[in-house]
């Protein structure tokens, strides 16, 4: 049985319709998806995990709690995982917790 999993990453400007993609393989389905804020990121996993996405990686965007966030807006339905940088190069070098 094949695992589906998303990736969340954070880019300013993200549209979540329009910045997706899926990329099938025997073993992993994967959904990546942009999204511009913390806000936006906790509907998009909330969504995720209610299609079944069983794991859900956030880009090292992410700080604690925006981790946390979306941790609470999956209500248990899926894992939730974190690349980690100090400071993000995507995000003029900070965490998400500076910006959102």
């Amino acid at each position: 049985m094949a695992l589906n999993a998303a990736f969340i990453f954070l880019a300013p400007g993200a549209d979540p319709a329009a910045h997706r993609s899926v990329v099938v393989t025997p073993a992993v389905t994967l959904t990546v998806v942009g999204v511009p804020d913390y806000k936006e990121a906790e509907a998009v996993a909330k969504a995720l995990a209610d299609e079944g996405n069983a794991a859900i990686e956030l880009c090292g965007g992410f700080g604690i709690e925006g981790t946390a966030a979306v941790k609470k807006a999956v209500q248990g339905k899926a894992v939730i995982g974190v690349v980690r940088f100090d400071n993000h190069p995507g995000i003029e070098f900070k965490s998400g917790d500076d910006i959102f």
